[in-house]
């Protein structure tokens, strides 16, 4: 129980890497916090379009056939998370059955 605490000890060294593995993960979580707004998530025309697997442009032309519903706020376009949902929702085709 004499023993210093040096950075070269095993002991001292493992709980330094876990440290950082804790800490990696509270930044990865702290980077993609977003507070809900009344109940409700807003995203960014980059977030649907990476979620949707389109362009930017694409959801543009979504927005112009009033296909997606958005706010437009100060020249930033937001979507609503379930608007989003309910939209794919409403597209969804089942797989025929024979």
């Amino acid at each position: 129980m004499n023993e210093l605490i040096m950075p070269h000890n095993v002991g001292v060294k493992n709980a330094l890497e876990n440290m950082k593995e804790v800490l990696a993960i509270y930044k990865k979580v702290i980077g993609n916090y977003r507070p809900l707004l009344d109940g409700e998530r807003y995203l960014t025309d980059r977030e649907v379009a990476s979620i949707l697997k389109v362009s930017r442009r694409t959801l543009q032309e979504y927005r112009n056939d009033s296909m997606l519903p958005y706010i437009l706020l100060g020249g930033k376009v937001l979507y609503r998370e379930s608007d989003l949902a309910r939209v794919l929702e409403s597209c969804y085709h089942p797989a025929y059955k024979r």
